[in-house]
């Protein structure tokens, strides 16, 4: 496995998806929340690229784990992604937000959502359980 700053370039099982997301909390910066997300993002020909969030002092231009990792995934070409696993610390599931689940839902509308808390305990999501009724690129 490589560096959690490159894209893997191997089909993970689950298991292995959620590990990635994990420690991608390591990465994530947050001086401002202290809430650190990771995310592992695995695209339909079994590409995973990892994200975690990134703070600013301005808040707006703070960007999530999930983002992070569909931008890193799409500026080397994939559109098409399978699941995501999104890890985070605290007692509750780390859900994807507004933003995030929207942006899924340019690229995946029937992606799986993974997501963890702290205890490494994980619930399944398919994007139209957390979105429902969503606005897509069909619609213009």
């Amino acid at each position: 496995m490589q560096d959690n700053n490159f894209k893997e370039e191997q089909n993970m099982t689950e298991k292995e998806l959620i590990q990635t997301a994990v420690k991608m909390l390591d990465m994530a910066y947050a001086p401002y929340s202290h809430f650190p997300v990771g995310a592992a993002l695995e695209c339909d020909d079994g590409t995973v690229y990892t994200g975690c969030n990134i703070e600013n002092a301005a808040f707006g231009p703070t960007i999530c784990a999930e983002r992070t990792a569909i931008a890193k995934a799409v500026s080397e070409g994939h559109r098409s992604f399978r699941r995501i696993a999104i890890a985070g610390r605290c007692e509750q599931l780390c859900v994807p937000c507004g933003t995030c689940r929207q942006v899924l839902r340019e690229f995946a509308p029937d992606i799986e959502v993974i997501c963890l808390n702290g205890k490494g305990e994980a619930r399944h999501f398919a994007l139209k359980e957390l979105l429902p009724e969503s606005f897509g690129p069909e619609y213009l």
